[in-house]
């Protein structure tokens, strides 16, 4: 039976289920000549967005793709990537999307566990070179298709100019459009699976959640009502379009409401910056990285920016920073996942600030949420920190090809158990606290390593900081903090150390404290998220930590 403990979202109107080309085909109707997507300064309207989408549909049918077939895309944002997705949906095909910053084995695993059948690909981005990273994989590129190391990829659209004499160019999609896209899109049924998100690659062998055009629709739709997007509103995301942030939280949440969907090919801080001001944009979505670097810009000024409401993953300080740095009192936290569509949670932006700025995030409608104990037995009372649960309509239909690991991650009553670690108020709201991974344990006592970072942003000197749990021999791990200055700002380790030591419970003091310029070097996704996992990697061996084990004394 179900928790009494599981907390709700409010009621809200009844969701009507749609595919992709319904949504589409309403927008359209509904607003033909709102601006629909901007990027690189050229627009389109939601009757030329809707018009391109069935083009490219009609020609991915024509080039072999059909329904329940799976594209790969591996570009930057773009208006290619845009309608090869929105193409692929209208058709009922799946859309898998490729980070770009994946390397050979890794896109290698990703085209044959997915079982693609098509790939629309760059031919280089970022000075990363796609057409030799393919032939490492598939030497048949040059020849014809397919390789047969991988069987199951017939077609390969290169969009660029080095396409090698097996591909296709990306100019095949611009073909005028023959098929009736209608008669297509008969068969499509919400609960066709609309995209498979491959997880962060925290493990070796990242799993492909499989979501719907209904839970990724809706998900959109209610994250746009939360942090109010209205029809002609301007909202810029630099999220990359392979997150799920980027694709359900950012280019559907806009579609849905009928705003504009603005974003960059990479996340280039003055770009960002003019585009912001130039277009008056009302909503963005970052995370604490993303705000701190345009904060930090040159050239930035709180005139420049006109944002009513923004979604901000961040500590509590940092939101605070954001709010009075950037003038957005509309900023709100959520919590999310992949297998959740994107997102579980989200305060919606007339909740209350302090609740807002805390972290607390509403669960949208519903979507059911629990806190429980490590071992999974009681449900946790208010204030109680725990793994959160969920389930609901968002929920994965589970990972592609992967039934144990579903069936690990699924119990038998619904509930996902997300590994990570939060906490509800006494009203439902959840407050996330930290991956359960990234968590450490200082002589038995658990450390969550955002409660920490919380604190050292608090320093005038620091600009952001990385706390990770390092080996101890007396208390099995301690904390090493990663921490970049302001500019111009100086402070030595022990001066932050004996800081934090004033601030915080003495077992979450920082034992080792590093100043670093960036973390790119260390371990930074193609989201601007820094990778716990690598910096802690990075640490150990920074402070000479490898071999060290727990023996319940000091070290000599």
């Amino acid at each position: 039976m179900p928790s009494q403990k599981a907390a709700k979202g409010c009621d809200m109107e009844v969701w009507q289920p749609r595919t992709c080309a319904g949504s589409l085909a309403a927008a359209a109707l509904r607003w033909p000549e709102e601006r629909a997507i901007c990027i690189n300064e050229h627009s389109w309207t939601f009757r030329q967005l809707w018009a391109d989408v069935k083009r490219t549909a009609a020609n991915l049918k024509r080039l072999g793709l059909s329904r329940g077939d799976h594209l790969a895309i591996c570009m930057e944002n773009s208006y290619e990537w845009i309608t090869l997705f929105l193409g692929a949906g209208t058709l009922g095909a799946v859309t898998v999307p490729i980070n770009t910053r994946f390397k050979a084995d890794e896109l290698s695993y990703c085209l044959r566990q997915a079982d693609i059948r098509m790939l629309a690909i760059s031919d280089q981005f970022l000075k990363i070179d796609f057409i030799a990273m393919l032939r490492q994989i598939a030497p048949a590129i040059d020849a014809e298709l397919p390789d047969p190391k991988l069987p199951l990829l017939r077609t390969i659209i290169v969009f660029g100019d080095d396409v090698p004499a097996g591909c296709l160019a990306g100019r095949q999609l611009e073909v005028p459009a023959q098929a009736q896209v209608d008669e297509l899109t008969e068969s499509v049924s919400t609960a066709d699976v609309f995209l498979i998100q491959y997880t962060s690659g925290t493990t070796a062998f990242p799993k492909g959640a499989m979501l719907t055009h209904a839970s990724m629709l809706r998900d959109a739709y209610e994250f746009g009502r939360r942090i109010d997007v209205r029809t002609g509103d301007r909202y810029f995301s630099g999220r990359p379009l392979f997150h799920v942030s980027g694709t359900t939280m950012s280019l559907l949440a806009s579609i849905e409401a009928g705003a504009c969907y603005l974003t960059t090919a990479s996340f280039d801080i003055e770009q960002v910056l003019n585009i912001l001001e130039s277009e008056r944009c009302t909503h963005t979505s970052a995370n604490d990285t993303m705000f701190l670097m345009m904060m930090n810009h040159p050239t930035f000024s709180k005139e420049r920016v006109y944002l009513r409401a923004a979604m901000a993953a961040a500590t509590p300080t940092v939101m605070q920073q954001i709010c009075d740095g950037m003038g957005v009192e509309g900023l709100c936290s959520a919590y999310g996942l992949s297998e959740g569509s994107g997102n579980c949670a989200i305060a919606p932006v007339n909740d209350h600030l302090d609740k807002r700025f805390a972290g607390y995030a509403l669960p949208l409608p519903g979507v059911e949420i629990r806190i429980v104990s490590p071992d999974g037995h009681r449900d946790l009372p208010p204030y109680e920190e725990g793994e959160i649960l969920f389930r609901g309509w968002n929920l994965m239909k589970g990972y592609y090809n992967m039934p144990e690991q579903t069936a690990a991650a699924i119990d038998r009553d619904g509930w996902f158990h997300t590994g990570d670690f939060g906490v509800r108020d006494e009203n439902g709201r959840l407050r996330f606290v930290g991956r359960l991974k990234d968590c450490f344990r200082v002589g038995g006592e658990n450390v969550a390593p955002a409660d920490v970072e919380d604190v050292l942003q608090r320093h005038p000197a620091i600009r952001e900081a990385q706390v990770v749990g390092v080996p101890d021999p007396r208390l099995g791990e301690v904390a090493a903090a990663y921490v970049i200055l302001n500019e111009d700002a100086s402070a030595s380790a022990e001066e932050i150390i004996a800081w934090s030591r004033e601030r915080c419970a003495n077992f979450k003091v920082p034992r080792y404290v590093r100043m670093v310029s960036s973390f790119d070097g260390i371990g930074m996704t193609a989201s601007s998220k820094v990778q716990k996992g690598k910096v802690r990697e990075y640490a150990i061996k920074d402070l000479g930590l490898e071999g060290v084990t727990m023996t319940g004394r000091n070290a000599p």
